[in-house]
């Protein structure tokens, strides 16, 4: 349930104060909590609840919740766990707005209903909680400290100068790394929110407070488990509408899933995938690593114009040139080819033995001619090609970085693409005066030029996409998919899984289920030779592993032979299933082999995934995962994405493949799987891609129900 925004402020901007745990004893907690309020010099009233009663620095300490008056904003417990709820449900009483709980021992322990029940009365009591076993927050704005960790008097943020990033984490201990990762490179920081168990505030809370918040430029989130992933995504949605990125980091790529997976598609379409596709495509700039969550964290809030084009690369080095190019495509960032008017440029003002090129050596020479610093980066900058600049150069001495640099800002004026420089050898000093120059002018200085590479590469994406999305616009509404035979529960057989997907106009081959030889014999001739023969019974998932499947039967003694050899080798491979019947169909004509499948993930809710099949699937892993309610013309960019989007592009040759016939049958699964939640997963595989106007055909298919 969202929370007001008035529920927010008077967290983050308290009016009244009430420190719940105040102890006789000093340097404890509640110590700490009052230290910050009177350093900062809150202006509110201040009260203190504490069982030993007397005073505390000339406050009186009142012995019960039930002492303190009504309508205080916030109250900040530091009570151990055991005392918490008791302290909730007085605050409820007292119709206090917010608690913060410090205290650990909840489901982060395993100790669920002890949080379910402090999450009720938080809720009947109609208090709002951050926490439990969160570290608090700050607010940089206002300079509001709330932590039990020291006291200490906030600089405040100058965001004026520069765009503030507001840093909402699951994680307290993280939180602090990355606002002083942030702080240490000149950029200010709005708030640092811990939000820990999140039984009642989360995530998507303070996301949504941050949109309308004046201060805040862009968000960095961490988080280590979705607790409400439908409203987190619809937050982010509202912050890439509100034009305020949101750079996210959610760990767990190596955790395997804790769920048996029948069909490839919930094999590939593991849960941090599934995570990761519906994050991104809501509107977040995922991240792998710390190291890109603070650089696109910097990228972001100098460059608020993010590049749509590939970048121009400077080097001093014919060698950083092929690196550069192996280093981008891997990133999958495109190098543009530099226009004719800027080699024109270049061309009289560089060596002659230089290649005016992207990636662009400027050689060795701006040693001697440090002015190339500025008649490079210019003409790239300049380039209607390029969206962004990369620099990676070796620094040399004091004298010559700094002129390196006053040439390169030079460059940049008058232009709002991104430009990140990197000097090289991260272990050389860099001269005081360079840092102190670069630092001034707001410069992206890096060490490491792979480092600055990647996060370019992260903003080019998410750019990229958003532009994509703003283009197709709104997804049309679609009529219900409706008169669909009905499923059974577990793994469907193949015959019933064609049935449904003929109702929804995806074409599957001629044929039917035959229930005895001779009805398998006259589908056989009225459908037309050669056919294939499948045993069918919805436990006989992997068909070919059985011997289940026979292709190529040319007239009706191969089809009686098949009869019976299906039936043999099924009874020898699973003597436990009954079969449903024999599916007899016309053999597919032959075509590029992708897979087309969905997949329901308990917490994030349905993908749909596209990529190359048959018996390349498990050997390549070669497919792009997509929300279940994307246009086809953005469903056609993904499939493009596909490492083998040579194939079908008209490879050798072969005609170009129907892409708008795939796009179209991803759409309708992934409107099948938001119609039918009773639908866990659908795997088509292979799908015949055929050329271009002649559609598709599911040559096998399974669905997969609750």
């Amino acid at each position: 349930m969202a929370q007001e925004r008035s529920v927010i402020e008077a967290l983050l901007r308290p009016r009244s104060v009430a420190i719940v745990g105040m102890s006789s004893k000093p340097k404890t907690a509640g110590h700490v909590v009052l230290g910050n309020l009177t350093l900062n010099k809150f202006p509110g009233a201040i009260h203190l609840v504490g069982r030993s009663g007397g005073t505390i620095e000339s406050r009186p300490v009142l012995a019960s919740v039930d002492e303190l008056p009504e309508n205080i904003d916030l109250a900040i417990f530091t009570l151990p766990a055991a005392n918490v709820q008791e302290a909730i449900e007085a605050c409820g009483r007292r119709k206090v707005r917010v608690a913060v709980v410090f205290a650990a021992g909840f489901a982060e322990m395993g100790d669920r209903g002890a949080q379910e029940k402090l999450t009720r009365a938080a809720r009947a009591g109609g208090v709002a909680v951050l926490g439990p076993n969160c570290l608090g927050y700050i607010n940089y704005i206002d300079g509001l400290q709330f932590n039990f960790t020291s006291a200490s008097v906030v600089e405040k943020a100058d965001a004026i100068r520069d765009p503030a990033t507001a840093i909402i984490s699951q994680s307290g201990g993280l939180m602090s790394h990355l606002a002083r990762g942030l702080q240490a490179r000149d950029l200010p920081v709005s708030y640092t929110i811990s939000t820990g168990n999140e039984a009642v505030l989360g995530v998507a809370d303070f996301i949504d407070y941050m949109i309308e918040d004046a201060n805040t430029r862009s968000i960095i989130v961490y988080i280590e488990q979705g607790r409400q992933p439908q409203r987190l995504l619809a937050s982010l949605r509202r912050a890439r509408d509100a034009g305020k990125p949101v750079i996210l980091m959610h760990p767990g790529r190596s955790a395997r899933a804790n769920t048996a997976l029948i069909s490839h598609t919930g094999a590939l379409a593991g849960d941090h995938a599934v995570m990761r596709a519906l994050l991104s495509d809501a509107g977040a700039i995922v991240v792998d690593t710390l190291d890109e969550l603070i650089d696109v964290a910097e990228l972001v809030a100098r460059y608020p114009r993010l590049p749509l084009k590939g970048p121009g690369v400077i080097t001093f080095s014919g060698a950083l040139v092929a690196i550069a190019h192996d280093f981008c495509e891997s990133a999958g960032l495109d190098i543009p080819t530099l226009t004719a008017a800027t080699v024109a440029v270049l061309k009289p003002q560089l060596p002659a033995y230089a290649h005016t090129s992207n990636p662009l050596d400027l050689t060795t020479q701006p040693v001697f001619q440090p002015e190339l610093m500025h008649v490079g980066p210019k003409a790239l900058l300049d380039d209607p090609n390029t969206g962004s600049l990369v620099l990676a150069i070796m620094p040399g001495g004091p004298a010559i970085q700094l002129k390196y640099i006053e040439g390169l800002l030079a460059a940049m004026q008058g232009s709002d693409k991104p430009v990140l420089l990197s000097f090289m050898c991260d272990r050389l000093p860099l001269a005081p005066e360079s840092v102190a120059l670069a630092r001034d002018k707001r410069m992206i200085l890096s060490r490491s030029s792979d480092r600055a590479i990647r996060a370019l590469a992260c903003v080019t994406r998410y750019a990229r996409a958003t532009a994509r999305l703003k283009k197709a616009g709104a997804v049309p509404a679609e009529p219900p998919l409706a008169d669909l035979p009905p499923l059974g529960q577990g793994a469907q057989p193949e015959w019933l899984c064609k049935q449904l997907l003929a109702a929804i106009g995806i074409a599957t081959p001629q044929g039917a289920l035959a229930r005895n030889c001779d009805e398998a014999e006259r589908i056989a001739a009225t459908i037309g030779y050669p056919v294939a023969m499948k045993a069918q019974a919805g436990a006989l998932a992997h068909k070919t592993e059985a011997g289940a499947v026979q292709l190529n039967l040319a007239d009706r003694a191969a089809v009686a032979q098949a009869w019976t050899e299906l039936h043999e080798n099924v009874r020898r491979a699973r003597p436990d299933i009954a079969l449903d019947g024999i599916l007899v169909e016309r053999m597919a004509e032959k075509g590029v082999e992708l897979v087309i499948g969905g997949k329901r993930d308990p917490q994030w809710g349905p993908v749909v995934l596209v990529g190359l099949g048959g018996i390349w699937i498990e050997a390549l892993g070669d497919v792009r995962l997509l929300p279940p309610d994307l246009v086809e013309e953005l469903i056609i960019g993904e499939l493009q994405q596909l490492r083998s989007a040579k194939l079908l592009q008209g490879f050798r040759g072969a005609p170009p493949s129907d892409l708008g016939a795939v796009a179209r049958v991803a759409r309708l699964l992934g409107q099948l799987m938001r119609e039918h939640e009773e639908i866990l997963e659908i795997d088509l595989n292979p799908v015949f891609v055929h050329a271009q106007g002649r559609g598709i055909t599911v040559a096998d298919a399974l669905i997969v129900t609750r």
